[in-house]
This record gives structure tokens, sequence and C-alpha cells, in this order.
């Protein structure tokens, strides 16, 4: 079989797929995001506190990439994909009925978990079944739907909180979630070029490790960390300031801030086309 074009059905198939799939994703990890004031005023907590609604999962997520990629290497990339976008939607309905921060923040991490799958396994895909020249175009379509999810699920979270509550903002991205996961289901292709391993501790280990013998990928791994940490940071506390005097923003305002994302949608497409 060859490598998918750009240009074909196919192609198109492959990043409508995983278009909902980013979507999926980043509207569930960052949607708690704009929520933060009204779940400290709902549970008596500090905005610190409130905020390991978010953490929570980011570093579950941040750890649990680390397994979801050796995995993919031996139960495959799409059936890795698929699961990881079910289960993660079906955790954010049931994590809207929480009634309790600490059950609020267990599920979370759950999420966290769940949602690793794609984010871990979505490049090697990509990096499988396209063409060499169409990868770049590939891979910033994938990262569109990335921000469009977290831009989506903030903004939705914001509205839904203000006419409702953050209970209901959570369920609802929940099913806009599913609905996602679905679609990724039924259009992404199989994969034609990924061969498993057996499952073997020791070599899937190796495989995770050997990456940190290259400076340049650890340059760039703690460049992440440093750029990701100042941006969350800066979202997660920005809404406690809007919300009160001298601004004294709705929670819909507040999740129009994200709008901005726009500008990331944009320019990670032809940042790919360029590379």
């Amino acid at each position: 079989m060859g490598y998918i074009q750009r240009g074909t059905h196919t192609f198109k198939m492959v990043n409508i797929a995983l278009f909902a799939g980013g979507f999926n994703t980043f509207a569930i990890l960052w949607g708690t995001q704009p929520l933060l004031p009204e779940i400290g005023k709902e549970f008596h907590i500090s905005p610190a506190v409130s905020s390991l609604s978010l953490s929570s999962t980011t570093i579950a997520l941040a750890i649990s990439m680390l397994i979801a990629g050796s995995l993919s290497e031996v139960f495959g990339r799409k059936p890795v994909m698929t699961i990881s976008l079910f289960a993660s939607s079906i955790l954010s309905i049931l994590t809207a009925f929480s009634p309790s921060f600490h059950l609020l923040i267990l599920c979370r991490i759950l999420q966290g978990i769940s949602l690793a799958g794609l984010p871990a396994v979505a490049m090697a895909y990509l990096g499988e079944e396209i063409e060499p020249k169409s990868l770049g175009m590939a891979m910033g379509l994938y990262i569109s739907g990335n921000s469009i999810g977290g831009m989506g699920g903030r903004i939705i979270s914001g509205i839904l909180t203000d006419h409702f509550n953050w209970h209901v903002a959570l369920a609802v991205i929940g099913m806009i979630s599913l609905i996602a996961s679905l679609i990724f289901w039924f259009i992404l292709p199989k994969s034609t070029h990924f061969k498993p391993r057996k499952f073997e501790i020791k070599k899937l280990v190796t495989s995770l490790f050997v990456q940190f013998k290259e400076p340049g990928l650890l340059y760039l791994f703690f460049t992440g960390f440093l750029l990701m940490g100042c941006f969350v940071s800066l979202y997660n506390y920005i809404g406690f300031q809007l919300i009160v005097p001298p601004y004294s923003l709705s929670q819909t305002l507040v999740g129009f801030i994200f709008i901005v994302y726009i500008v990331g949608t944009f320019s990670s497409t032809w940042m790919g086309m360029l590379a």
C-alpha cells in the first residue's frame, strides 16, 4: 500500500478525523479553565486549590502520554486513539455530576489518563501513513484542531455556565466530544504501514527512554515545559481578576478571551506547509 497523498479523498478523511479527535481531547482538557472561579465559589476553595481541577489532569496526561505511545506500538494506532476518545468523553459527562471537589479531582485525573491516547499517537500515525511532502500540512491541520478544541471548549463552557452552571457546561462538552469520537472512529482509515511489536516490557521501556539520549530533544522538551507552564498559569488565574471590579466581566466574556486561539489555528497549518 502506498502513502496517503495530499488532495486525495483519504487525505481529507484523515485530516477531518484527527481534527475531530484533537477537538475532543483539548475541549475536554481545557474546558474547566474559565470555570475555575465558579468551582472555587461552589466548593469554598482558593484559586490555587481550584486550579488543581486543571493541573491534576495535565499532570496525569503528561505521564500517561509516555505510556500510551509505547502501548500503541503493541495494540495499534487507531485502537488506542479510539478508546482514548470514547473513554475521556464518557468521563467528561460523569465529571459533570461530581458532588465534591475531591471526586471532581479524581474524575479529572482519570480524564488525564484516558486523554493521553490521541496526542501521544496521532503524530506517529501521520508519520507512518502520510507521504513525506504532505506530512507538514497534515500535522498543521491536526494541531489546528487542537487549538480550536481548546478555544471551543473554553467558550462553550463559559457561555453555558452563565446561563446554567458549570455542571451543565461539562456535560455538554462531554456530549459534543462523544459525537466527535464517533466521527473519528467511522472515518479514520486503518493503519496500513503499522507493524506491531510483541508486548515486551523491557523493549517498551527502552523505546521510551532512548529519546532522552538525544540532547536536541531534551532542549525541545524543556522549552515546551517552560512555555506551557507560563501559558497555563496565565490563563488559569486571569479569570479570577476579570470577574471582579474594575472589569466585572461575565463568564461568557471570560470564555471569549480564548478566541486568541484562532491565531494558532491558522498559523499551525501555515507553519506546517512552510516546513
